[in-house]
């Protein structure tokens, strides 16, 4: 019987590796799937997004299958960490095949983590190699590592109120060996909460005394004020949900779609123009399953991802 981790490397097939950088506090995650790919979809909600090929992954387009998913900080700058995943899967024989070369199919997402630590010093190709050669099948580490290094949770007061967050991951076993599970990059600029209770667990940090501001009251303050702009600094959600359902390249993009919605049980309030809130979903193919039941627990292990990011870094 399989070790279980209540990590997205539950799913048979699904590796992640992370390179950090701790001096620029940043760094980038890798997805890596079976070398056959896995069929991908995405759903990106975010008003500031900073992607690599997303097209592709959206029906009515030629390729089906990914090789992995790189998360990265840096904003746009970190989406060169890609080129280094390309780069591995390529030298092991892995990718689209073009008859002439195959052709290794990455998406990825990034954030804006370029206020903390060194702005000069961004994830790059060497970094997305590094995080390849780190991928495990095992325990994948949370908190303050990989795309979750520079993380931040509650933006509405500037840097100086937020809270640490960083990267989390869970999974569900739904029987039958049917498998999901999410990695989560947390770097929003609502608050974080508990999705069964609405408690506040990371955010904006109250002007005076101890506990939490409250995103949605100080906005709603905000009223008629021409404030609220020169709070963005630049906020992400990106992740990665995968299964090993049998689903086509419709119900994959439909489990990506189904996942936002525990980011927005989970983040509060989420979406917002200063997000780039982008998920991405995978399908090994290994069980028959309903793309209903996926996506619905698609969503329920986003949310336990989520909160997972704010207490893992926490705990830090």
């Amino acid at each position: 019987m399989r070790a279980w981790h209540n990590a997205i490397t539950d799913v048979p097939g699904i590796r992640v590796g992370h390179a950090t950088h701790r001096e620029a506090m940043t760094g980038c995650t890798v997805v890596l799937c079976p070398p056959e790919g896995a069929v991908g979809g995405v759903d990106q909600r975010g008003g500031a997004p900073g992607t690599r090929e997303t097209d592709l992954l959206r029906p009515m387009h030629l390729v089906e299958r990914v090789h992995a998913v790189l998360l990265a900080g840096g904003s746009a700058f970190g989406l060169d960490a890609a080129g280094g995943v390309v780069r591995w899967l390529e030298e092991r024989g892995i990718g689209f095949e073009t008859r002439v070369a195959r052709v290794p199919i990455v998406p990825a997402a990034i954030l804006f983590d370029l206020e903390v630590g060194r702005a000069d010093i961004r994830p790059d190709a060497a970094m997305g190699y590094a995080a390849c050669e780190a991928a495990r099948d095992g325990a994948v580490k949370e908190g303050s590592v990989g795309a979750g290094t520079g993380c931040a949770v509650g933006w509405i007061l500037g840097a100086s109120r937020t809270s640490k967050s960083g990267l989390g991951t869970a999974s569900v076993d739904l029987g039958g060996g049917l498998v999901v599970g999410a990695v989560v990059a947390v770097n929003a600029f609502g608050d974080v909460v508990d999705p069964h209770t609405g408690e506040i667990l990371a955010g904006a940090r109250a002007l005076t005394g101890d506990g939490f501001a409250d995103t949605l009251k100080v906005m709603r303050g905000m009223v008629g004020k021409a404030a609220l702009h020169l709070a963005h600094r630049g906020q992400t959600v990106i992740g990665v949900v995968a299964s090993n359902a049998r689903l086509t390249k419709e119900e994959t993009n439909k489990v990506a779609q189904m996942a936002h919605d525990g980011l927005a049980r989970a983040v509060r309030p989420a979406h917002t123009l200063f997000d780039g809130d982008t998920l991405f979903a995978l399908a090994t193919g290994q069980k028959r399953a309903d793309v209903n039941l996926v996506g619905a627990y698609a969503a329920e292990v986003v949310a336990d991802a989520i909160v997972r990011a704010v207490k893992a870094a926490r705990e830090e």
